[in-house]
Formats: C-alpha cells, structure tokens, sequence
C-alpha cells in the first residue's frame, strides 16, 4: 500500500506520484525554449524598444519559473499522502517539578534573585505542557516536601510555588526520593486503568548534597522506575549571599546534576540567567510533551507549495510591472 520515494517518507497513495513526470515535462519544456531562442540573453543589442522599455532580467523570469515547478511538484507530493515523523502532543504524562529551596536561593547573580526567576519560569513551564498532563511540586533544601501532588490544575501548582519558602541545607537524592513518591498518588486513568503514562522529573538546584541519601543511588532508583531527571544547573559562578553578616560564596554546582541526568537517563541543562532558564523549559517541555510519530503530514507539503507559489507570484508581478 505504501511506496518509498526517500528513506523515511511513505506516500499512503504513492500511484498519485506519476503526476510528477507532468512537472519534469514542464521543466524540460522550459529549458528547451529557453535554450532555443536565447531567453536568457534578453532582446538583442540595439534594439529600438530598448529605448523605450527597459530590458527584463533573466534571473527574474528564472526564479519565477522555477517556483512554480517547484509549487506543481510540491502540490503532488502533498496529493501523494506523505507520512513522515512529526512532533506531536503527548496524551497524558506526569511531570514532577523539583525546586531547590535552600538558602543558596537568595543570591542575585539571576535577576531579582534565584529563587524569584526560578518560581516565575517554572509557573510558565507549567503553561507549556499539554493541558492532559499532571504536574506536581516538591520542594527541597535539608528535606524534601510534597507540595502538590500531580494533577492538571495548573492554577494550583502555581500558587504553591509562589508560597515556596527559604530553608538550609540542599539535599538532592531526597528530592528525587519525594518526587518518585508523589508519581505514585497518581491516580490510574479510568478509561486505560492498565496503562502507566509516561513520566518524568525536573529538578532545579544551584548547589550539591550536603544533606540526606545519594543523589546518585536516587537516580539509579528513577532510572529502575522509568524515570527520568532532567537537571537544571541554576545560576553562576560569581554567586554569593550574606548570612549574619557574613558574605558566602554559592557557585553554581554542575557536577552533581549532571550525574544525576546521566545516572536516570534524563538530560542535564545549564541557566545563567532567568532568560536562559525560560528557554531551558521550553526545551524540556518540548521533550517530555511531545513525541516523535509517523504520521500523515501533507499540511506541510502545502506550505512548501503555497511558499513557492508566492515566490513564483511576486515574481511574475515584478516581470508584468518591470520593476528595476
């Protein structure tokens, strides 16, 4: 039922293709008038219309032309069915959102500081998934908290991280822990009871474990479950907060974070700024809500087609105006 015309391209209705071959003796048929009678070359020197209309230029004819075949052979393509692998919307899925709380949270290195741009971008990741998804918050610094369990109540998942509040101490394995833990409050879906969605952890934290279990022997248990982490390494090297007095370094911590994504299967990032940080869950949003299928995807042959059949109108346009 399919044919192959290019290694990953099926076509659902692939005898439509014989409509090619009409492209190809249009294309050959414009080739030979331009190579007999010199198209090219414009009217020969010395004309006397020359004086009074000025020459085409052979390029414009050309890429008119060619647009259009380009549109007709587009077009068949699309009447062909193509299928092809296309990005699309997950189902249904649970992301779990792990934010580091620790006092480290207070630097300004990120504008206004770490933890504000790290609330503001995480409510706007949750904006970005598919409105199917369930969403938790745990929160972690000594601890770990469960702050929302998984649901698709955006609206609730975002107050809660507003209400995050400072506390000492970082302790990552236990916030991968909690978070493995709230997966499974996750109620089953009554129409595919027996069907286990896809899910995934994004854990945000500027420094490493100084507190509770291995992150890394959390991230083996995440991978054992089907887990993955994706790590956020949040700040910069110049970080600092002021504690009794005191001013205290707070380096962002890479390593560790990236131990963890590797260890779970996941995939570690890097933000330096709240700006950074917004396009790295747009990366992971895309990651986890969307999904690489083999579908039908002629819409994207007509839009190939439509762009060419502009081009090739702009470019008749220009011929029958005789822009300069």
């Amino acid at each position: 039922m399919t044919a192959l015309l290019v290694p990953m391209i099926e076509f659902l209705s692939p005898n439509r293709l014989w409509w090619l071959i009409a492209v190809a003796v249009v294309a050959v048929l414009y080739f030979a008038l331009v190579t007999r009678t010199g198209f090219t070359s414009g009217r020969r020197a010395g004309s006397r219309l020359d004086l009074v209309i000025p020459k085409d230029k052979p390029w414009k004819r050309h890429l008119a032309v060619g647009a259009a075949v380009l549109a007709m052979a587009m077009l068949v393509v699309a009447y062909a069915k193509p299928k092809d692998f296309a990005e699309v919307p997950r189902e249904r899925a649970t992301v779990v959102l792990a934010i580091d709380v620790s006092i480290s949270m207070k630097a300004e290195d990120v504008k206004p500081n770490r933890m504000r741009a790290a609330q503001d971008a995480a409510k706007e990741f949750t904006t970005l998934l598919p409105p199917r998804f369930n969403v938790g918050l745990v929160s972690f610094a000594g601890t770990a908290r469960p702050m929302v369990p998984p649901t698709t109540d955006r609206g609730s998942v975002q107050r809660a991280i507003d209400a995050l509040q400072y506390a000492p101490s970082t302790a990552i394995g236990e916030g991968v822990y909690q978070s493995l833990n709230l997966l499974k409050t996750l109620p089953p879906d009554p129409q595919n009871p027996n069907d286990v969605p896809p899910a995934a952890i994004v854990l945000l934290s500027d420094g490493a474990t100084n507190m509770g279990r291995s992150s890394e022997a959390a991230a083996r248990e995440a991978k054992k479950q089907g887990v993955p982490v994706y790590t956020i390494a949040y700040g910069t090297a110049n970080g600092y907060v002021v504690d009794r007095g005191v001013r205290q370094a707070v380096p962002v911590n890479h390593n560790e974070l990236a131990i963890v994504a590797r260890e779970s299967g996941g995939k570690k990032f890097s933000a330096a700024s709240s700006q950074e940080l917004k396009e790295v869950y747009q990366a992971i949003a895309r990651s986890v809500g969307y999904e690489r299928v083999y579908v039908e995807v002629t819409h994207r042959y007509v839009t190939y087609a439509l762009l060419a059949g502009l081009v090739a109108t702009l470019g008749v346009m220009s011929l029958a105006a005789r822009w300069p």
